[in-house]
């Protein structure tokens, strides 16, 4: 993964409604959520709502897709693995974590 894709969606993240609609497709899983539902489950206004979910897809950390009438957004889980490979590439040095009780960082 490239430094300034890296950048994008961390940037992307950094913002509380943004990190919540995330975590809660990731929830979700592949089945997605409407906007609707993703909007009352957060209880966020669907101006808002639209807004944040154009900054996570432009970051490429969620999809859309059209189902009939219907809009579905799913977190892009490739995105979410890749960025945490970035992250966790060199962990410790190849070490297990030095903080007591994490899972050591296999990348």
């Amino acid at each position: 993964m490239e430094t300034e894709t890296v950048v994008k969606a961390l940037a992307a993240l950094a913002q509380p409604s943004r990190l919540r609609m995330f975590r809660a497709l990731v929830v979700a899983g592949p089945e997605g959520l409407t906007p609707g539902a993703l909007g009352e489950a957060l209880e966020l206004p669907s101006t808002s709502l639209s807004f944040h979910l154009k900054e996570l897809a432009n970051a490429g950390l969620v999809s859309q897709e059209r189902q009939g009438r219907n809009l579905i957004y799913r977190a892009s889980f490739d995105r979410m693995n890749a960025l945490l490979g970035y992250l966790t590439e060199n962990c410790c040095q190849g070490r297990p974590c030095a903080v007591p009780g994490a899972p050591a960082c296999e990348g």
